[in-house]
């Protein structure tokens, strides 16, 4: 099994730094000390940025992590071949998973965002890696989107035979409620990336999430 692809199965918190939150400087200090607590995947988001200076950002991060965590880029197939990151995240009006894997090769990593298991079945035959699945909260990164009935989650953990990492609005506070459906990953944005306390933050996540994969392998015998 390929790095990425080992590193991706070990991980369960996906931080997304969103330039819409935050500028590059403050993003890159919520990576250096995101990922000392123990994050595992950091993505830019970032729909505005020239592609000169998503790229300049991406190389400081790709050294950063220095392949001890997982570099996304989102939306940009171009900039995460320029950048030598670890792949790219597509939503559903973005290129399809099959075309950007041909563009990709064989070694870097595809996260697909679903809001529906057909979704995920399209995605997983597209060749994904991994999926983001949600709104499952209330989110102002997409405040027209409206949280997902957990049914669905429910649904989406049971069928999905890669990484899902359960994705929008989710707090330390709210957390407990994925956790008790099963989910044991989560993709976290301000949470993390607003916390007045990073690192803090970060770990409390991390406990969280390995808790409820205890929980999991226990139920599961």
């Amino acid at each position: 099994m390929h790095w990425r692809k080992r590193l991706l199965n070990n991980s369960n918190l996906y931080v997304i730094l969103d330039a819409a939150v935050a500028d590059y400087d403050k993003l890159f200090d919520v990576a250096q000390k995101a990922l000392s607590a123990g994050a595992n995947i950091f993505q830019l988001r970032d729909k505005f940025a020239t592609a000169k200076n998503i790229l300049d950002f991406s190389k400081r991060i790709v050294a950063l992590l220095n392949k001890k965590a997982l570099f996304i880029i989102n939306d940009r197939v171009d900039l995460a071949l320029a950048s030598d990151c670890d792949g790219v995240h597509l939503g559903q009006e973005d290129l399809s998973c099959s075309f950007a894997r041909k563009l990709l090769g064989k070694e870097k990593l595809i996260g697909v965002s679903c809001q529906a298991y057909l979704h995920i079945k399209k995605a997983q035959q597209q060749g994904a890696d991994y999926i983001g699945f949600g709104s499952v909260f209330k989110t102002k990164t997409k405040p027209e989107r409206r949280p997902m009935n957990l049914r669905l989650l429910n649904e989406a953990l049971d069928k999905t035979k890669i990484p899902l990492f359960a994705i929008g609005g989710i707090t330390l506070d709210n957390s407990s409620i994925l956790i008790e459906q099963g989910v044991n990953r989560v993709a976290v944005c301000r949470a993390i990336c607003e916390a007045q306390e990073i690192k803090k933050v970060t770990k409390n996540f991390k406990v969280l999430l390995n808790k409820g994969s205890s929980k999991e392998r226990i139920s599961r015998g």
